[in-house]
């Protein structure tokens, strides 16, 4: 899951433009790391599997641009991931190619939950060994329910930092391809999350995957995947990896370098209010 670490951006953000001349000039008047990355409009190809067009109220990085952001943000630079940013939120995208994933089983919220607690203590082990804060799962903030029609899985999850009361929203979204899926995470402030997710889901509505990519292009002889919607929720192919449980791997995969977004937590992110302007 993608949780994210105090750590305030308005300073950073504030006065990021999407007109390239506007950026290089506020860089150079404020020293603004991230108002000084090479911010995208338009058609945004997300890796190699799909792509993302976005209008006039948001922005986004390329791979290539993506790892300096979420150094910058606190958290590790993984390969794969692309950067989307609206005028008050920013999401997390990446592709895992995991093979076709079936959408026929069935979503036990409630077990699902407990699992996630109980990984708790697990995590924070391998989260302590890395530098990151120690996180408590507290319960849905929407349980994981599943979109026949846009083959979308989505849930949020409601935690805290251990020491900090604040409530923290981790909200997911996994679409689903013909060779795996495309994982996206919501990053906003608490208090705006309900209009956040709703103009996220907006920009979700103008993702596609590229031809031959698609859930419907499925063919037989494909790769299939080994475990289904529950499983994306639990932690995807690492969930399944072992009988002895999802945590286990996970430590194996941190020490070894595998694609694991840990860490990502935004206070104040409500208050960029300028974010666009300049484009004007």
């Amino acid at each position: 899951m993608l949780i994210i670490r105090g750590r305030t951006l308005i300073a950073a953000l504030v006065s990021i433009t999407l007109s390239a001349t506007a950026t290089s000039v506020l860089a150079q008047e404020n020293s603004n790391p991230v108002a000084a990355m090479p911010w995208k409009k338009g058609d945004l190809q997300l890796g190699s599997k799909a792509v993302i067009q976005l209008d006039d109220d948001a922005v986004g990085l390329l791979e290539a641009d993506s790892g300096k952001f979420l150094e910058y943000t606190g958290n590790l630079a993984t390969p794969g991931s692309s950067i989307v940013m609206g005028r008050d939120w920013w999401a997390v995208f990446g592709f895992t190619e995991s093979g076709y994933v079936k959408d026929d089983d069935k979503i036990d919220a409630e077990a699902l939950l407990k699992e996630l607690k109980d990984s708790d203590g697990p995590s924070n082990e391998e989260r302590k060994k890395h530098g990151l804060a120690q996180l408590q799962t507290d319960g849905w903030y929407v349980p994981p329910h599943y979109d026949q029609s846009t083959k979308q899985l989505e849930w949020g999850l409601r935690i805290h930092a251990i020491g900090d009361p604040n409530p923290v929203i981790n909200y997911t979204v996994r679409i689903l391809g013909r060779h795996g899926y495309e994982h996206a995470t919501l990053v906003s402030s608490p208090e705006n999350l309900d209009r956040d997710v709703a103009q996220f889901k907006s920009k979700l509505a103008k993702f596609d995957f590229n031809q031959g990519e698609r859930y419907s292009e499925f063919k037989p002889g494909d790769h299939v995947a080994e475990f289904g919607l529950a499983a994306l929720v639990a932690g995807g192919a690492a969930a399944v990896a072992t009988k002895t449980g999802f945590w286990k791997v996970l430590a194996g995969a941190l020490a070894a370098g595998w694609k694991i977004i840990v860490g990502i937590f935004v206070a104040g992110l409500a208050a960029i209010k300028n974010i666009f302007k300049r484009n004007k």
